[in-house]
């Protein structure tokens, strides 16, 4: 009974502290105490951790990102894609068509088709052997088209003399030899 006493004591004078009268006049802003500075500083610095990581390119990627042609690529209506490597974030690239501006970074596919996206804008740069494509996923349409660049013009020509077999096509029997 005397411990339940005293417990009721001890909150009536914390309670007591707290009711204390402030003025209503004096409507000030509690400020951040150095454990909310130090919260905030933490998950400032979990954010720019986070960033990192998700800046951070596998191999595979890395070797994707060495294969994208960079610099000011034609397409059909006259329309011009550029795509530039980003300076500090190696694998990353500053796509520009027109006014719209992207930042992507390679994406490992089946076919072996370079493919970079911006995943916040839903935009996508298909480059393949002899053509290049810029879509927006979002809007499901494709924003330049038929872009070459001079090595994809190139193997465009190359495409039109021997056009590559189709897979459909029977192969020629293998002749083995029979004693």
């Amino acid at each position: 009974m005397k411990l339940v006493l005293s417990a009721a004591a001890c909150l009536l004078s914390v309670s007591l502290v707290w009711a204390q009268d402030v003025p209503k006049s004096t409507k000030v802003a509690p400020k951040p105490t150095s454990s909310r500075q130090q919260l905030k500083s933490a998950a400032k610095n979990v954010a720019a951790g986070i960033e990192a990581a998700e800046a951070a390119l596998t191999p595979a990627e890395m070797a994707i990102a060495e294969r994208v042609q960079v610099g000011a690529v034609p397409c059909e209506l006259g329309t011009v894609v550029n795509l530039v490597a980003d300076p500090k974030f190696p694998g990353y690239f500053n796509v520009q068509v027109k006014s719209l501006k992207y930042r992507m970074f390679p994406v490992e596919t089946s076919t072996g088709a370079i493919r970079l996206e911006d995943k916040k804008a839903g935009a996508v740069w298909l480059q393949l052997a002899n053509k290049s494509m810029l879509m927006n996923q979002k809007l499901g349409q494709r924003l330049a088209d038929e872009c070459a660049s001079p090595e994809q013009v190139a193997v465009a020509e190359a495409l039109k003399k021997l056009p590559a077999q189709s897979m459909f096509t029977p192969l020629a029997p293998v002749e083995t030899a029979t004693k």
